[in-house]
């Protein structure tokens, strides 16, 4: 095949401005409709032509379903004659004057039809692709993307089941590398970095320079370099993608948040670390619990601890634990609820000094009452004379042990501590808290921060004879309208 075979459609079609904006923004069911009302082709025919069910089409076109795998997105372009650069890819095999390698020609396998296959080189694939789209999103397409939900249940649960399984190799890239420990040490500070930034403020105002630095390790990945040099650009990746995901996330960006933790789960097995794996399966986890799909997250933290229960330490269990407890609390399980978080205290109890990877230095004494005096407050919101004040406990021991430089935690405790009060029916000390909250909220870009400002505001209604909650709900307001 190459760009002398014809396609199934007149390729003038291409050529159409509605086609482009939706093939550039991968609105798969508006494209599919165009090629339909304009190209003569049926939802058979697509099908066909691009290795798909005739069911997975219709649920495409009636928006039912979205297209998130690369392969899918690879296999349209080809069995349609669609240029690559049009869906945001490299130049196809068969356009004129390029040859290029799909991952199934690298690896000799085909991957799976809704899903990447767990090999490195498929991993690097999916970096380039998400990093080269994301750096050129248009506000039309960021538009979009914020309207994008994540997946769940099965269509998310069931690929994440080759986690567990050894990484399988791939052909090594033709162009030798010459990273060595120096560049290496270079790269690992600079993720560090971002990820301490993201941990102190929040938001999204760095996410293009963390999907910068992103993309370059990726291109480091597509050279042959050494293996130690190669398991820590994996390591690297997986931070980054870590990194980007949650910034993603406090961008209101779901799906894109989704798919950098997807990246970074498949770096670290690529990397073979189980143990910051199982942190991003955490990650995910906590995504699901925000989307109230808490079965699921309890699913993906069970993924978790088995995938890591040889190797991960203390500390790292102790969260694990935590996030297992919310899951427990959002179904309405108290008891084992408190279980799971009498689980995580005695695992922080046996938790030593520089025995762990950075990245869980910041799972404290703190962090665990913030957790804890968080889902306690979810229990009051059900039964407020029973666990309100538990919760305001907990929050304040969280602010107690860790400042405002925690900076996003710092504020979600603050507004928690607000809500606390409101629900005890202190109202003077509501208003008070809400101050704080406030103030807090201001030193942070996080969208998650300010969705949990705005909880505060129906708590504020109805009070319009008392000066102080008038002056509380203006705040909250003006805040939020900025």
């Amino acid at each position: 095949m190459d760009a002398t075979t014809p396609g199934p459609f007149d390729p003038d079609l291409l050529d159409r401005e509605d086609v482009r904006r939706a093939l550039a923004e991968h609105d798969f069911a508006g494209a599919f409709a165009l090629i339909k009302k304009y190209g003569g082709l049926s939802q058979n025919r697509i099908a066909v032509a691009c290795l798909l069910t005739p069911g997975k089409v219709s649920a495409i076109i009636s928006g039912n379903q979205q297209v998130t795998s690369f392969d899918v997105i690879r296999r349209i372009s080809d069995g349609l004659r669609i240029p690559g650069h049009l869906l945001g890819l490299a130049p196809r095999a068969w356009e004129a004057g390029h040859v290029v390698d799909a991952p199934s020609e690298r690896t000799g396998e085909r991957p799976g039809p809704e899903q990447i296959p767990w090999q490195p080189a498929a991993t690097v694939d999916l970096a380039v692709e998400l990093t080269r789209s994301d750096l050129v999103m248009d506000r039309r397409a960021v538009t979009r993307a914020l309207a994008g939900t994540a997946v769940a249940g099965a269509a998310l649960l069931d690929p994440l089941e080759g986690w567990l399984q050894a990484p399988a190799r791939s052909a090594p890239p033709r162009r030798r590398g010459r990273l060595g420990e120096r560049e290496m040490d270079e790269l690992e500070s600079t993720a560090r970095a971002f990820r301490a930034w993201d941990h102190r403020y929040g938001g999204g105002l760095r996410r293009k320079a963390v999907l910068g630095q992103l993309s370059e390790v990726a291109a480091h990945l597509d050279e042959h370099q050494t293996p130690k040099v190669e398991r820590r650009l994996y390591q690297v990746m997986a931070q980054l993608g870590g990194t980007a995901a949650t910034m993603a996330w406090d961008s209101g960006l779901q799906r894109a948040a989704q798919n950098y933790y997807l990246l970074a789960l498949r770096a670290s097995h690529a990397a073979q670390d189980t143990v910051f794996g199982a942190n991003v399966l955490a990650g995910m986890a906590r995504q699901m619990l925000y989307r109230d799909r808490p079965q699921d997250a309890l699913e993906l933290i069970r993924l978790a601890q088995e995938g890591s229960r040889e190797a991960a330490g203390p500390r790292v269990r102790a969260m694990l634990h935590t996030r297992e407890a919310w899951a427990l609390s959002a179904m309405g399980r108290t008891t084992a609820f408190q279980r799971a978080t009498a689980q995580a205290a005695d695992c922080l109890a046996s938790a030593g000094s520089g025995d762990e990877p950075f990245w869980i230095d910041y799972f404290d004494e703190a962090e665990l009452a913030g957790v804890t005096g968080g889902r306690l407050l979810d229990l009051a919101r059900q039964d407020p004379s029973r666990h309100a004040e538990t919760a305001a406990t907990e929050i304040r021991r969280a602010l107690s042990r860790r400042g405002s430089e925690a900076g996003r935690s710092h504020a979600l405790d603050r507004i928690g501590l607000a809500e606390c009060q409101f629900l005890l029916g202190d109202l003077t000390g509501a208003v008070e808290e809400v101050d704080r909250a406030v103030e807090a909220a201001r030193s942070t870009r996080s969208s998650r921060v300010h969705t949990q400002l705005g909880q505060l505001y129906p708590y504020t209604v109805g009070h319009s004879t008392s000066r102080p909650v008038r002056e509380a709900r203006d705040k909250i307001r003006d805040l939020l309208s900025n």
